[in-house]
Order: C-alpha cells, then sequence, then structure tokens
C-alpha cells in the first residue's frame, strides 16, 4: 500500500458511515460525488444486522475505490435470536470472496431499551472473540454504556485487540483508559456542538488517538444540525478539531487518515 499523504494533499477519511441505509436512496450517486470533491476518499461502513448487509455490501461493490464493509451485529439489533445473527456474521466473515476491514459495528446500547442487556454483553464478547480469531479491529457502539463496556474489556485484557470507540462520548478519564486499551477515539459532529463536553476531550487527548467519522446518516455537525448528515460533511469536524487543537486543517486531515489506515487497512483492501 502506498498512499502520499502531504500538507498539499490532504485527504479525509470517514471511519464510520450507514451510506446504504434508505435516507440516502434518492441521491447517493451525489452524495459520493460531494464525498470526493470534499477530498473524503476513503469511507469506511459498519453492518447493523441480517437486514442490513446485502445493501452496506452493493454500496461497497459500486464504489469499490471509495467505500470498505465491516460486519457485525449493532447492539439495538440484539434480540432473543442473537445467536442466528451472530451465525451469519461469521459465514460473512469465513466466506473468502467478502473482503471486511473491520468487526462492528458492535457494543452496548442501554438507551432505548435494557431488556436484552445480558444478551448485548455475550453478543459484544462473542464478536470481541471474532475480531481476535480473524485479526480485525473492532468499531465500538457506546450509549449510556461506556464504563460497563469499559469493564468488560478491561476485565478480557485481550491482547492484540484493537480498535475505536465509535461516536466516543466518554470523559477525559475514560478517554485515557480507551487508549491504555490500545482503542482510538472516534470524533465525529458532536464535536462542533456546544454543551457536549467532546471538545475538552480532543483537548486533551493527543491527535494520533484520534479518528474522523459521521455516523451518516445521523448526527450532523453544525451548521447541519437537524438534517441528514453525509461523508462530505467531515472537513467541517475536522476544522472544528483543528481549531481546538491549535493546528491546521491539512494536519488534522494527514493524521487521522494515517491513524484510520493503520488501523483498518489490510492487504485485501485496495487503496
Amino acid at each position: 500500500m502506498t498512499l502520499l499523504l502531504t500538507l498539499s494533499n490532504p485527504v479525509f477519511t470517514d471511519t464510520h458511515a450507514h451510506l446504504y441505509l434508505e435516507e440516502f436512496d434518492a441521491d447517493r450517486d451525489q452524495m459520493m460525488q460531494r464525498a470526493e470533491k470534499s477530498r473524503v476518499l476513503h469511507l469506511f461502513l459498519p453492518n447493523i444486522d441480517s437486514g442490513s448487509v446485502k445493501q452496506m455490501l452493493g454500496v461497497c461493490a459500486s464504489w469499490p475505490q471509495l467505500c470498505y464493509p465491516m460486519m457485525g451485529l449493532h447492539p439495538t439489533s440484539v434480540r432473543a435470536n442473537y445467536l442466528d445473527e451472530l451465525k451469519l456474521v461469521r459465514q460473512y466473515l469465513s466466506d473468502a470472496s467478502c473482503h471486511f476491514c473491520g468487526i462492528g459495528e458492535i457494543g452496548i446500547d442501554l438507551y432505548w431499551d435494557k431488556t436484552f442487556e445480558k444478551e448485548q454483553k455475550e453478543a459484544f464478547n462473542l464478536q470481541l472473540d471474532l475480531a481476535l480469531e480473524y485479526g480485525l479491529p473492532v468499531a465500538i457502539h457506546t450509549r449510556n454504556s461506556m464504563e460497563i463496556t469499559l469493564k468488560i474489556m478491561e476485565a478480557r485484557n485481550d491482547k492484540g485487540l484493537r480498535g475505536v470507540f465509535h461516536c466516543y462520548s466518554g470523559d477525559v478519564a475514560q478517554a485515557e483508559r480507551a487508549l491504555k486499551l490500545g482503542f482510538y477515539l472516534g470524533i465525529g459532529g458532536v464535536v462542533t456542538y456546544k454543551k457536549s463536553g467532546l471538545a475538552d476531550v480532543v483537548a486533551a487527548m493527543p491527535m494520533e488517538s484520534m479518528l474522523l467519522e459521521t455516523d451518516a446518516p445521523f448526527l450532523p455537525p453544525v451548521p447541519h444540525r437537524g438534517q441528514r448528515n453525509e461523508s462530505s460533511y467531515i472537513p467541517l469536524i475536522a476544522q472544528k478539531i483543528a481549531e481546538i487543537k491549535g493546528i491546521t486543517l491539512e494536519e488534522v486531515a494527514i493524521v487521522t487518515t494515517q491513524n484510520a489506515l493503520k488501523l483498518f487497512i489490510r492487504d485485501n483492501v485496495r487503496i
């Protein structure tokens, strides 16, 4: 893999975007063109569950030089049949024709419903096992569960487990624990929200620990809050980080893209 990243040639990376969802059906071509025009040239697409796999793989097949798929079961999709869902995850991971760059998105979400909390924890642990088995990084979703998630991972103390806390929502102390585990922090549009507190985390953490993401179509940055999010907005997130850190936009682009490629890119992924 050879990729020239210079101050005169900044390339952005969106490490977490659900560009296969129906919110993009009407203008996906144009949305991809806007991303390219904004120099957002690497788009990582995490899966949700069995109902989203085909759409995700279809988008990646249509834009192979931009989009790279992950495979996993989202915590809000964990139900009584979660073992059947995880069986399908393993089947896709073992398919040599599928080139996944990570396991995701996985994790624990106790915001909407705690009915399947036990099953979410089990599904999370099983997918961490899959990540170790297949040598892939993980994209971890946490909502109202940061402390629980950190404790699970600290108790496991896995050697070789790596990944990103997607849409990081913890405090500075929790961020330090995540970094100690060898993980990156996914920074998205929330950093542009005045009362989010994420700016304090960005200020305290080194650039080498951060990845850019949109979580499109969700959580758009200011000035697009309340609208559909998309990958072309990544430079807005990067600009806010540059202001917080007192560095240039180009530096943010270069460091975060290097971080993303170091984490996700393997021999079977084209760059």
